[in-house]
């Protein structure tokens, strides 16, 4: 059977003095205590660019369209076996996140300290790749 597969962005601005990231929370009582994740979601049939995927859940989620994205490749989900592809990029400058979509209940920046206490303990290392991808651009 094949893996799931799920894509998503992990959008970022300075903020003041730092950076910040984009990460949402998913809705619902059952998910009250659940961890933040970046905005995301599975392919739609026979959609196979999970760049797009992850743009479209994007929109759908928080309304904002992403720009330019780099690859920050995937990481496992160590309970469910799904892979989670990420996108980053800088966010647009006028870009307000609010959810848009009923699976989300919170869009907000927060710092990469908060950011690593707050996101599914498996997607963290999309921080790392972030800041790694910065400082080499930098």
């Amino acid at each position: 059977m094949p893996r799931k597969q799920s894509a998503g962005t992990l959008l970022y601005r300075r903020g003041p003095g730092e950076l910040e990231v984009l990460i949402v929370h998913p809705s619902g009582p059952y998910n009250r205590h659940a961890p933040w994740s970046i905005p995301k979601g599975e392919p739609d049939e026979g959609e196979t660019d999970l760049e797009k995927t992850a743009r479209r859940e994007t929109l759908e989620e928080v309304g904002i369209a992403a720009g330019e994205l780099i690859p920050l490749g995937s990481i496992e989900y160590k309970k469910s076996r799904k892979d989670v592809y990420c996108f980053a990029g800088p966010v647009p400058a006028d870009a307000e996140p609010r959810p848009t979509s009923r699976e989300i209940d919170q869009a907000c920046f927060v710092s990469l300290d908060e950011a690593r206490r707050l996101l599914h303990p498996d997607q963290v290392p999309f921080l790392d790749r972030l800041l790694t991808h910065l400082a080499a651009s930098s």
